[in-house]
């Protein structure tokens, strides 16, 4: 099992390098993310979250009934206007959860393992709010900077002791 970085680990605030190499070292990291992911009974896991700056995520939005999309070097091809505000919780974040708008439905073109290129069209509910969490922590955001500057000053205690550790 891969260790999980909390709040304050400057490898969460930096943009992931894009994957260029598929190869057997890509497939055992996202092999050992995904036990991570599960052991830590998380939706997702994105590789800064492991101390990994790149473009890699795994989400399993089906609690084990569906194997984990493993999401690698994506890009969101559709937003909705339409939104909702929801509970998220981060692994980075533990004990914190917030209350986060995001689009309804995204469409998303990634990659797989292998360098496969797939689309995900019009997904909604947990998947899409999984998607656009995984991909925030890609390009060095987390939820908290999703909250208003009230909300955040209102963490800042949680948030300095967690940077500390």
């Amino acid at each position: 099992m891969l260790d999980v970085r909390v709040y304050g680990d400057p490898v969460l605030r930096k943009r992931g390098a894009v994957v260029t190499v598929f190869d057997d070292k890509l497939r055992l990291l996202v092999k050992e993310m995904i036990e991570t992911m599960v052991e830590e009974d998380g939706v997702g896991l994105a590789a800064p979250q492991v101390g990994e700056s790149l473009q890699l995520a795994v989400i399993d939005a089906t609690g084990g009934e569906k194997p984990p999309i493993v999401l690698i070097n994506p890009e969101f091809t559709y937003h909705s206007e339409e939104t909702a505000t929801n509970e998220e919780g981060c692994l980075s974040l533990p004990g914190i959860t917030l209350k986060v708008t995001r689009p309804v439905f995204v469409s998303v073109k990634a990659q797989d393992e292998f360098g496969n290129v797939f689309n995900i069209e019009n997904a909604d509910g947990l998947l899409a709010r999984a998607l656009q969490h995984e991909t925030d922590h890609l390009n060095g955001l987390m939820i908290v900077d999703h909250v208003s500057p009230l909300q955040r000053k209102m963490l800042s205690g949680k948030l300095k002791k967690m940077a500390e550790r």
